[in-house]
């Protein structure tokens, strides 16, 4: 369960399958079929794929929200059978924030359900928020917030769990080009400085040149890794390196993978249309 330098991955996924209906319901949906990778520790991964590939899936099974139909996961060499609240933090791509509580108790909260003493949340909590630029609004409620200080304020919760791994899932794929942008810097910024492992799902392919280590290209569903594509650009990845021609042209090979694969569920569903006599698809 080693990577080729030796060292245990901080995520091992070998043979992942997950399937959702029953064997013989004609409507049975395969997600992901055969799947595997490995993540090392500190390292950025970008998951990317077309609509329906089961990268959202993948991220839960990673964290030990659900169990895959076949295969298995490791987290730090440790098989996984169940929720990870000690290593693994999720930021999503909707607002999970508790509107009824402050932005600072938002963050103690999470803390408390990972079982963090209480001596320590409010530290913690204040420590994350300034990483993130929030330290103003401690004390605000989330619908006081504009959307990308919510992203925000969802990521500092995440940061002050101090995991060893966090999975975003599309965390920025609400907010407009600016905003992802600096939020992207800012993801990099910290994950660099906490040397935190880093498995995140857009569908921006420049987001996900501009932030990753590699980038994991899926299959249309039942979802695979097509493909690896290692980011050999310098950091930090000033504006420069993403108006490069370097830049461009990991741009255009890894959407060269994606329409094919984006093509393939096109036909899928317009087929799945005249079968059912669904034409909305």
């Amino acid at each position: 369960m080693s990577t080729l330098s030796g060292a245990t991955p901080a995520i091992k996924v070998e043979g992942v399958a997950q399937a959702y209906g029953a064997p013989d319901d004609a409507l049975r949906v395969i997600a992901l079929e055969s799947a595997s990778l490995e993540v090392a520790r500190g390292e950025l991964v970008c998951l990317i794929g077309p609509s329906g590939c089961g990268k959202s899936t993948l991220l839960n099974l990673m964290g030990g929200l659900a169990a895959p139909t076949s295969g298995k996961i490791w987290i730090d060499g440790e098989p996984v059978i169940g929720p990870l609240p000690q290593k693994v933090a999720f930021v999503f791509q909707e607002n999970a924030l508790f509107p009824w509580r402050t932005v600072l108790d938002n963050l103690k909260l999470g803390m408390a359900f990972q079982g963090v003493p209480q001596s320590e949340r409010e530290s913690r909590a204040r420590e994350s928020l300034a990483a993130v630029g929030l330290s103003d609004f401690a004390n605000h409620h989330p619908g006081q917030l504009s959307g990308g200080m919510k992203q925000r304020a969802q990521l500092a919760r995440a940061l002050a769990l101090r995991t060893e791994i966090l999975l975003m899932d599309e965390p920025f794929a609400a907010l407009d080009e600016q905003t992802r942008l600096l939020l992207g810097d800012k993801v990099l910024q910290i994950q660099q400085q906490l040397k935190q492992t880093t498995l995140l799902i857009t569908h921006s392919i420049t987001e996900a040149v501009q932030l990753a280590d590699r980038i994991l290209v899926m299959t249309y569903r039942p979802g695979q890794v097509k493909r690896v594509v290692d980011i050999d650009l310098p950091r930090p990845r000033t504006s420069e390196i993403v108006s490069s021609e370097a830049f461009g042209r990991y741009v255009a090979q890894i959407w060269s993978d994606l329409r094919e694969e984006a093509s393939r569920g096109m036909i899928d569903n317009e087929s799945r249309a005249l079968q059912t006599g669904d034409h909305r698809a």
